[in-house]
């Protein structure tokens, strides 16, 4: 009995060309501005700083933010994303001054989701606190005894800190997912 079996063909493959010196290396994308280490990404967190602290001033200055717990929130919110976003506006001018690149797949990670964290607890700060705000000046009627005027500079201080947190968290979030880090 005869079996029919092919036999297997041998096709040469060209071997490729020797590695030398002169390769380039692989190309990375380029930072964008507002990144960590770029100069937009200095003033992203140079404003998120900023608009978080005019919104702790403003609301540490009533006299009666602690009897409600959505306005000791918002303290606490944007209390912890003032003390994120200095600490990385400090990270980002010491790689501004010694010219070096944030991309390390494990800093970029630690920015986004400290990024994440710090923004989801300013908005959702922020959203109590305007609740708040529209129950004693719409509902209650009681402006005349309350601070609403800063009361609502607070929360739109606390809204402008974290919308100024989004370019941030989507950029290092984008930048982790493409994995153009070396």
């Amino acid at each position: 009995m005869a079996m029919n079996v092919s036999l297997q063909a041998v096709h040469p493959i060209e071997a490729p060309p020797p590695l030398t010196n002169n390769t380039p290396p692989p190309l990375l994308m380029n930072d964008f501005e507002g990144m960590p280490g770029t100069c937009g990404g200095l003033l992203l967190r140079f404003c998120q700083f900023v608009f978080a602290v005019i919104s702790l001033v403003v609301m540490g200055t009533t006299s009666d933010f602690p009897s409600v717990t959505a306005f000791r929130y918002l303290v606490a919110a944007v209390s912890l994303q003032s003390l994120w976003s200095i600490l990385l506006a400090a990270v980002d001018i010491y790689a501004l001054l010694v010219k070096r690149s944030l991309r390390n797949p494990r800093v970029v990670s630690f920015f986004t989701f400290g990024d994440g964290i710090t923004s989801t607890l300013t908005f959702a700060a922020a959203c109590a606190s305007a609740g708040i705000t529209v129950l004693i000046g719409n509902d209650l009627n009681l402006c005349d005894i309350n601070h609403c005027t800063k009361f609502e500079s607070a929360t739109a201080m606390a809204f402008m800190s974290w919308f100024l947190v989004i370019p941030s968290f989507l950029l290092n979030f984008w930048s982790l997912a493409s994995k153009s880090s070396p």
